[in-house]
C-alpha cells in the first residue's frame, strides 16, 4: 500500500510521490476558470518593479507550474527532515504529506504569494533546526532576519516569522542578548535599504504605506466554500493520532527533535495569528501551514502500527480531497 511503500527510502518513491501529487490535482481540471490573474507581490516590491509571475499563462499551465513548484518544495522539505533524522530512518512520507496538504483546497493549486513563501519557510526550517548545536549563531540569525524581510516583500504577513526566530532562540539556546538583536538587525537592514530606494525616487510616502496592514481591523469572515471544511475532518483525525503517537515516543526522541516539534507548533500558531495582516483573509494564507503540518502527519504515518488504520485513513483523505474537488 501507499504508506508502507513510502516508508522506504528508495528512488522509485520520487516517481510515486510525483504521480500521487499529480493525481490529487485532477479534480482542479474540472473547475479551471477562464482566466487567472498573474501572481503579484506585495506593494513593497510591486510598486518599484511591477513583477507579475504567470502573466500570459493559461489556467492549465498555471496549474501545471504550481504542481512542479509544490513537488520541488515537497522533496526539499523531505530532504531537510531526513537530514536531521526526525524519524527512525529516512523515508518519503514528508513529501507525500506535503503534496496531500497542498491539494486540500482548489485555491492552493494556483500560483500565489504563499506558495512562493513556502520555499523561504523550508529554507528557514533547515537553518533553525541547525542552531541547536552551533557554538555561535549570530551570523545565522542575522541572515534569517534578512530572509524574513525578503519573504514579507512577497507576502506581508510572513513578517510574523521574525517572532519565530526569537522563539527558536528561547527553545534551542541559552539567553544571549546579542543573538536576540541580530535577527532584528538583519530584518531592519533590508527594510532600511528598501526605504533608501523609495526615498531616492522621491516616493517615501509609498514606503510608509507598506506598513498600513498593521492598522487593519480583525477580519470577520473567511473566503472559502463551507463544503470545503469537510475535507479537513480526516486531516484533523490524523493530527489527533499524531498527538497520541507523539505522546508515546516524545521522551524517547533526542532533545533536538523534541525541541524542533515545539518550534513547529509555534510556527503554526503564528501563521494562524497573523491572518489579521490581510484586509481580506483568504484560504491561501493557510498554505503556509503545509510544511509544519506535513512533518506532523509524516511522524504519525511513520510510527503508526495498525496497517488497516493508517492505510485506510490515508485512503479516506485522498477520497475526500478528490470528492470535494469534483463537487
Amino acid at each position: 500500500m501507499i504508506i508502507n511503500q513510502l516508508r522506504k527510502f528508495t528512488p522509485v518513491n520520487i516517481l510515486l510521490v510525483s504521480i500521487i501529487g499529480t493525481f490529487l490535482c485532477l479534480g482542479a481540471l474540472f473547475h479551471l476558470p477562464d482566466h487567472i490573474d498573474p501572481l503579484i507581490f506585495e506593494p513593497a516590491v510591486n510598486n518599484l518593479l511591477g513583477i507579475k509571475i504567470g502573466f500570459g499563462l493559461s489556467p492549465l499551465n498555471n496549474l501545471m507550474t504550481t504542481l512542479v513548484l509544490t513537488l520541488l518544495q515537497a522533496f526539499l522539505l523531505n530532504k531537510v527532515i531526513n537530514h536531521f533524522n526526525f524519524f527512525t530512518k529516512p523515508n518519503f512520507l514528508v513529501a507525500l504529506m506535503f503534496m496531500t496538504l497542498v491539494s486540500l483546497f482548489l485555491p492552493f493549486l494556483i500560483l500565489s504569494p504563499t506558495l512562493i513563501c513556502n520555499f523561504i519557510t523550508i529554507l528557514m526550517l533547515g537553518k533553525l533546526f541547525n542552531i541547536y548545536k552551533q557554538p555561535d549563531v549570530k551570523g545565522l540569525m542575522f541572515d534569517l532576519g534578512m530572509i524574513v524581510a525578503l519573504g514579507s516583500f512577497i507576502y506581508f504577513p510572513f513578517m510574523v516569522m521574525l517572532i519565530l526566530l526569537w522563539i527558536a532562540l528561547i527553545i534551542f539556546r541559552p539567553f544571549l542578548w546579542r543573538e536576540w538583536v541580530t535577527p532584528l538587525l538583519g530584518f531592519s537592514t533590508i527594510y532600511f535599504l528598501m526605504g533608501v530606494v523609495y526615498f531616492w525616487f522621491d516616493r517615501f510616502e509609498e514606503f510608509k504605506a507598506i506598513f498600513s496592514p498593521f492598522a487593519n481591523s480583525l477580519p470577520t469572515s473567511l473566503s472559502v466554500d463551507v463544503n470545503d471544511y469537510f475535507v479537513i475532518i480526516p486531516i484533523a483525525i490524523a493530527l489527533l493520532f499524531f498527538l497520541i503517537t507523539l505522546r508515546e515516543h516524545y521522551f524517547r526522541s533526542i532533545v533536538q527533535i523534541r525541541k524542533s516539534f515545539q518550534l513547529l507548533f509555534y510556527m503554526v500558531a503564528l501563521i494562524f495569528a497573523s491572518f489579521y495582516l490581510n484586509e481580506h483573509i483568504t484560504i491561501n494564507h493557510f498554505l503556509l501551514c503545509a510544511p509544519p503540518l506535513a512533518i506532523y502527519l509524516a511522524y504519525y504515518f511513520t510510527y503508526a502500527k495498525s496497517k488497516w488504520l493508517y492505510e485506510g485513513l490515508y485512503l479516506i483523505i485522498i477520497v475526500a480531497i478528490l470528492y470535494f474537488q469534483l463537487t
